[in-house]
């Protein structure tokens, strides 16, 4: 018997049909054929629900469903974390560029759907660290800032919100007209952005009343994001980011996460020809990025002892990437934050582009 024969579709993937969000209980469908393709398998079933009539194919509940290349799909998942830019990945695998852009962009899209099915529910059960990631998007006239939550001592990445930030710092008077003039085309970022998207972001991590306990920098955005969230009781102990950046420092969980994934992404260089164009491309990125650290990733590579999402008590074992691939998520089945469903979408704007792409296909994932 072959693996198209042994194959059962767990559930009707047309999000119309009502037997699309159980698993198989009362639901009858019937083999229709095969197709044939060029990439393997060659041979692929089709089946047809007997409730909707739709038509679909063991292909359909792959994460390569519609991918010309799906044999690509793996590497690039761990060329996105290897600290390689988009153009090298696509050198070494003789594609170009933009197919480079669509598996990642899959990727991305797989990785929160995968976080949002795995991430814990309910009350969170140790010390929080916040910090915002500071990067940038088409130039340095762009600055981007990622709030990122990290647990104390599972090192678990919970999650992260964006915001749009306005140059500052040192600069040329040639650079300040420069970003004067852009400003008064693009318009200016919200600069309450950053107090916004940190309240957003504990608001979808801890939706129920609870205490928290949350260790930060001095950020002066972070007591007024604190102040917006009325459910929670939050203990905010604050350490100077001029501290030491050691073990020891009550920071140490976010510290190194900021340096890993900078280490990991070549678009989160200081300066780097590499940096991520569209902010949402740089969205996509972290997701996959997110993942790998949490499932893949050992806590310590020399003792190799368990993951964070082990220590957090998510998974028994370490999960391989092929593992986190072997079967598409729906965004029909999983419910997404409104926030995190922007990210799925691809609505994140860069304002250097007049034109900025969504993800509008009906059937993809």
């Amino acid at each position: 018997m072959s693996p198209a024969d042994r194959f059962s579709p767990p559930f009707c993937p047309n999000p119309s049909c009502c037997h699309h969000r159980t698993s198989g209980i009362g639901w009858r469908w019937v083999r229709s054929g095969f197709f044939s393709r060029l990439a393997s398998p060659h041979r692929i079933q089709r089946f047809q629900c007997r409730h909707c009539r739709r038509h679909f194919s063991q292909q359909t509940f792959s994460c390569t469903y519609w991918l010309k290349r799906p044999e690509l799909f793996e590497p690039i998942f761990h060329q996105l974390v290897a600290c390689s830019g988009f153009r090298q990945i696509a050198r070494q695998f003789s594609i170009s560029p933009q197919t480079l852009l669509t598996h990642s962009a899959r990727l991305g899209r797989h990785c929160l759907l995968f976080h949002q099915l795995h991430r814990p529910r309910g009350a969170i059960s140790e010390p929080l660290t916040l910090d915002g990631f500071e990067s940038f998007e088409f130039s340095q006239f762009h600055p981007t800032r990622f709030h990122v939550v990290v647990g104390k001592q599972s090192h678990y990445f919970y999650g992260f919100t964006d915001s749009e930030l306005r140059r500052s710092g040192r600069m040329t008077r040639a650079q300040k007209q420069r970003r004067a003039e852009l400003e008064a085309r693009l318009g200016r970022p919200d600069p309450r952005s950053s107090e916004q998207e940190v309240a957003t972001l504990f608001r979808l991590l801890a939706p129920d009343p609870q205490p928290i306990e949350l260790h930060s920098d001095e950020h002066t955005d972070y007591p007024r994001a604190i102040r917006r969230l009325a459910h929670l009781q939050v203990t905010h102990r604050t350490v100077s980011s001029r501290a030491s950046r050691t073990p020891q420092n009550p920071l140490w969980p976010i510290n190194l996460l900021d340096l890993l994934i900078r280490h990991s992404g070549a678009n989160h260089k200081r300066e780097t020809l590499a940096q991520s164009k569209r902010r949402q491309s740089a969205i996509d990125r972290l997701w996959v990025f997110l993942v790998w650290r949490n499932h893949v990733k050992w806590f310590s590579e020399l003792r190799r002892d368990q993951t964070p999402a082990m220590r957090l008590g998510i998974d028994s074992r370490r999960r391989s990437v092929r593992q986190i691939l072997e079967q598409r998520l729906f965004p029909t089945r999983i419910e997404l934050p409104e926030r995190w469903e922007q990210y799925y979408w691809r609505t994140i704007r860069t304002r250097a582009f007049t034109r900025n792409q969504r993800h509008t296909l009906k059937y993809a994932a």
